[in-house]
This record gives C-alpha cells, structure tokens and sequence, in this order.
C-alpha cells in the first residue's frame, strides 16, 4: 500500500500526542492533518476528507463522542474510519463509542506498533470496500444502459426513418414539410442524447482533464441559448471565483445540461420564468445551484425524481436526472433538492475540488 497518497487526521488536545502521532505517521510515509478541540476537528474533516481519523475522547468545546457521531450521521463522512483515542479504558466508554460508529478503540497509553497495525488494518479494509462499491456502481450502470438502450433506440430509428420518407414524398412547399423536419430533428437530438448515455458506460475510464467550472457552465447556456430565448426566460448567474477541478468535461457538461434542461421544462407553463445559476466553492467542494420559477415538487416525489423514467406532472418522463446523480456520485459528490410548490426548485450540486 502506498502510503503517500493517505492522509491521516489526528484530534487531540494534548500537543504531546499529538506531535509523536505525527512523527510516527509521517515516518511511515502517512500525509497528516491536526486538530486539538472537537470544533476544528469538525472543520478539517471538510477541508481534507482523511482517509482515517485518531480522534480523542476527552477534547474542549465538543468532545470525540460528538465529533464522531455528527461524522457517522452525515453520508459525506460517514465511511471515514474512526479511531477512537482515550484514557478511558473501562467497558461502558467502549461501548458508547462502538454505538455511535466508531471503527476501533485503543486506550492510553498505547502501544504506537499496536495503533499503526490498526490503521492499516482500518485503510486497507476502507480501500477495498471503496473497490467493491465502485465495481457495483459501474456494473448497475452498465445494465442500466443495456437493457435500456436497445428499448431508446428503435423507436428513434422507426420515427426517424417513416417521417424521412414521408418528408421526402412531399412536395416543394408543402405547409407540413416544417412539422415533418421537426420531428427528424428532435429525432436526431434522442439519438445524441442516446450516445451521451451509452457514454457511461465508460465512467470507470473517463478521461479526466482540468475543467473550469464556469467555462463549462457557460458554453451550456450557449448551447441552449435558443430555446432558452424561444420561451422566453430570463437568466441570472453569480459565478465567484472557483479553482478548476478534474474530472471527464464531458461528464460534467451532461449533467449541467440535463439540469438545466430539466429547469427549462418545469417552467414551461409558469408566467415568471426565471433560471438562476449560481457558482462558488464551499469549503472543499465545487457547488452549483441551478434554480427555476416552475411548478415545484411536491415533498414525497423528491426522492423519485432520480428514478429513471419517472414521470411526474412537472417533469416527463427520462434519464436525465439520473443520469445525473448517477455521474455526480461516481466522482463523489452528491446532488440535493429544494422545492417549493408554486415557486420552484433548486438543484444543488457538490462535487469535491480533488475530485476522485
């Protein structure tokens, strides 16, 4: 295993102990990060994302006990092993510290060949278990597309091919030339959109280059400038300063535009139509709100609108937002919902700087 490229968070509020993790760590080639009060540790686990934390019971300000349960609870962090570090040795402080998600438990004064066996033995199973999830992920894409892919395709290929020939049947001005080109052109839009979608099933292998966040957002909008100014909406953007990222462009443009796309379709039938998109970077991760003056959700249907192919009144039915989450997710980010019936919604999307 190479340690390198591990990075390791130690919490504790004795500067001794710290200080000789540190040594230890750095010696077995372990990159660290420090906190000495629940708070900061709090903060740093946001900045960094450790691969594993050495986290102390006894702490000012918030002690280990909430540090990790406020960990475990949020599925941003909840997977990051957590060792528990204490004085207290007596069976009830194990325990409480296994209920709340704690990983292992090792009691001062220790053993520093004991603590480094256990953090490899913690890394190493986190590794594999982060190996397994991304084989899973990538093969339910992979079925997804397939069974799915055959179905999209013949009809687009039967639709495209009868109006072709009735198109071509038709006299020089005849008043349903313009419908029938229509139709071959939306036909011809499925069948991009078809290839984008079998495009995952290379996620796995994406090639990954360093994407400015804002560029990408723009050349969206351009690219659906037309119809964004066919049904009049009106759009407000606030892009701060963000660092580029890694990640495969094309991914990341289809889920801005499926997004997007999806926020131009909410406000189909809304007098106000307003798309607001926002850009800035939130401690450690690239955020993006994409906001629309729609019908809203309803809260029991957030949930399913990431479902494929669901259907709802204010969104037909499609790949889009899946496909979506399902790309955010693979380079570990997450996508949120806020709605208001009547008002609208805002998609949320979070993707780390360091990307995968």
């Amino acid at each position: 295993m190479n340690n390198s490229n591990q990075t390791i968070l130690i919490v504790d509020d004795n500067i001794d102990t710290v200080e000789l993790l540190r040594k230890r760590l750095k010696a077995e080639g372990y990159n660290t990060e420090e906190a000495y009060d629940g708070e900061e540790a709090l903060k740093k686990v946001y900045e960094v994302y450790p691969d594993l934390i050495i986290l102390d019971v006894m702490m000012p300000k918030m002690d280990g006990y909430e540090v990790c349960q406020r960990l475990k609870t949020d599925d941003r962090t909840k997977f990051i092993p957590i060792i528990m570090l204490t004085a207290k040795s007596d069976v009830e402080s194990k325990v409480k510290g296994f209920d709340i998600g704690a990983d292992d438990y090792v009691p001062k004064p220790f053993d520093y060949r004991e603590l480094s066996a256990r953090v490899r033995s913690l890394i190493t199973r986190k590794e594999t278990a982060e190996k397994v999830i991304e084989e899973e992920k990538t093969e339910s894409v992979r079925k997804l597309i397939d069974s799915l892919s055959h179905e999209i395709r013949n009809p687009i290929v039967s639709i495209a091919g009868f109006t072709k020939k009735v198109y071509d049947n038709l006299p020089p001005g005849d008043p349903n030339k313009p419908y029938l080109m229509t139709i071959l052109q939306e036909a011809e839009r499925l069948e991009r959109l078809l290839k984008e979608i079998l495009n995952l099933k290379m996620i796995a292998i994406g090639f990954l280059e360093n994407v400015n966040p804002k560029i990408a957002i723009e050349e969206i909008l351009e690219e659906l400038e037309k119809e964004i100014e066919d049904k009049a909406i009106e759009v407000e953007t606030d892009f701060k300063d963000v660092p580029s990222f890694y990640i495969d462009k094309e991914h990341f443009k289809i889920v801005l535009r499926n997004i997007i796309k999806n926020a131009i379709e909410a406000m189909e039938k809304s007098e106000k139509r307003l798309l607001k998109i926002s850009l800035e970077q939130v401690k450690n991760e690239i955020e993006i709100r994409i906001s629309d003056t729609g019908k809203g959700i309803p809260k029991e249907l957030i949930k399913k609108i990431f479902d494929p192919f669901f259907t709802s009144k204010v969104y037909g039915p499609g790949l889009g937002l899946s496909v979506a989450l399902t790309i955010v997710q693979y380079y570990k980010g997450f996508i949120s919902v806020e709605s208001e019936p009547g008002k609208g919604s805002t998609f949320i999307i979070r993707i780390p700087v360091k990307g995968r």
